[in-house]
């Protein structure tokens, strides 16, 4: 065997490893926007919508969707973490900018990572987990990805599927209690 594949092999254990578990609360964790992370570990037992964004997208407005759910299912358990990246080029160009533009335009509470590649070989290790566990990959911005208490994927839904939807909704609202 190559050197460069032992490298290569080596590289992808922990991704194997994950993807045996079948769990994204397994240990990926995200860089805040807002400085500090978030574990994925700490959100077991909650489902959790996935959501890559970009601030100058024609889909940017879903923010306020987001933000609805956040709003609405937060109390009993649904976290929204909204991935900024600017891999289909239309994210701004720090995350300065792209936490005062969220801010400013849609007033966002909802958690939010800085600037973060999904798409990939450079792709964040959670997004790499999910094409290797489940075959999903980004298509475009605002592609939305729900996990359930345990971390697997329940469901994706693409640009074209607002956040609001009764589709979304009757999903989320399945995962969390009475």
């Amino acid at each position: 065997m190559h050197r460069r594949h032992v490298i290569a092999s080596l590289a992808a254990l922990p991704l194997a490893l994950h993807a045996t578990m079948g769990q994204a609360q397994a240990g990926f964790t995200f860089d805040s926007i807002d400085g500090g992370s978030y574990d994925m570990a700490e959100w077991r037992g909650r489902p959790v919508l996935v959501v890559n964004t970009a601030s100058l997208c024609g889909y940017t407005p879903q923010y306020d969707e987001l933000q609805a759910l956040h709003e609405d299912y937060g109390p009993r358990g649904l976290v929204v973490l909204a991935v900024p990246s600017d891999d289909f080029r239309q994210e701004l160009a720090s995350d300065d900018a792209v936490a005062e533009f969220c801010e400013v335009n849609f007033n966002l509470t909802l958690p939010m990572t800085t600037i973060t590649p999904v798409r990939g070989a450079g792709a964040h290790p959670f997004y790499l987990w999910l094409r290797t566990t489940y075959g999903f990959e980004p298509g475009w911005n605002f592609n939305k990805v729900l996990l359930d208490g345990e971390g697997r994927m329940v469901n994706s839904f693409g640009s074209n599927t607002r956040p609001g939807s009764a589709r979304i909704r009757r999903e989320i609202e399945g995962l969390l209690p009475a």
